[in-house]
């Protein structure tokens, strides 16, 4: 298996960030360790015990912290666990199970047991709403719903943001955020601190390369559970028009927004989201 981090130094800088935004956790929180197939999995939970569950996971390169602006709201009404997906810069355990087997579905399998749980909503981002889909095409009756932000696998992804980065980094003395700011379609000046934790992650750890597969028509006319879909019009990673098009046709029971003027990175869905969940 091959290092997730670039250093043990980059390791320790990159915990030591995600410690602090821990301890600043809008809400009282658990935390829990699950034991799993593929290691330990870092969970955070929020919001009442006996509440309707939601499982939320991340996109690539992130943690839990992704979802600390929505956190606050979405943990009233529901039991909220943020899980830190395996291979990735977290709490949990640094296994990478390979894309397009049962892999990753044994795992939620696992997590899910370990937090006692039948069935739950999902709420994935990117790589995470891949992994949800994923995990809904396979076990469609452990998925009550599904909202979806930027996720791979519906649509094509794209690859050339990956030479504006390129021509980033020539220009601009390696200067990750003006980097992760193509990525994300962040503004440097109006998210600065989101865009610091990118390139704080992205100097020390070694992300998932190549391509997410796609799910093909069938697989997706399975998914007959309220679907939400949450894409940017600028999204840099995904074709977010053949994300919306394939969904709206294939998926029975899915809602589509497109978000103008937005990339990669959705903020400010907290509401949207919560109104779907409820």
């Amino acid at each position: 298996m091959n290092a997730i981090y670039k250093s043990e130094a980059g390791r320790e800088a990159i915990q030591a960030r995600y410690r602090e935004i821990l301890r600043q956790w809008p809400v009282p929180a658990e935390q829990l360790h699950i034991p799993t197939g593929e290691g330990d999995t870092f969970v955070v939970a929020s919001g009442p015990q006996d509440a309707p569950p939601v499982v939320l996971l991340h996109g690539s390169g992130s943690n839990a912290s992704s979802w600390r602006g929505d956190i606050a709201s979405w943990a009233k009404d529901f039991r909220v666990y943020a899980v830190d997906m395996p291979g990735e810069p977290g709490g949990s355990a640094e296994s990478r199970p390979v894309l397009g087997s049962d892999a990753l579905a044994k795992w939620l399998d696992d997590v899910l047991a370990g937090l006692n749980l039948s069935s739950a909503a999902f709420v994935g981002m990117s790589l995470g709403g891949w992994i949800a889909l994923d995990y809904a095409v396979r076990r469609p009756d452990r998925v009550s719903k599904l909202a979806l932000y930027c996720p791979g696998g519906i649509g094509k992804q794209r690859f050339g943001w990956i030479f504006k980065n390129l021509l980033d980094h020539l220009f601009s003395n390696h200067d990750l955020r003006r980097s992760a700011a193509i990525v994300t379609g962040l503004n440097l000046t109006d998210h600065a601190e989101i865009l610091d934790d990118v390139a704080l992650t992205f100097t020390h750890f070694n992300p998932r390369t190549g391509k997410l597969p796609i799910f093909t028509d069938a697989e997706l006319r399975t998914l007959t559970m309220p679907v939400l879909v949450l894409a940017g019009e600028d999204d840099a990673m995904f074709k977010s028009a053949e994300t919306a098009r394939r969904a709206e046709q294939l998926m029975p029971n899915a809602t589509v927004r497109i978000l103008p003027g937005v990339g990669h990175a959705i903020l400010g869905q907290t509401d949207a989201v919560l109104d779907f969940l409820r």
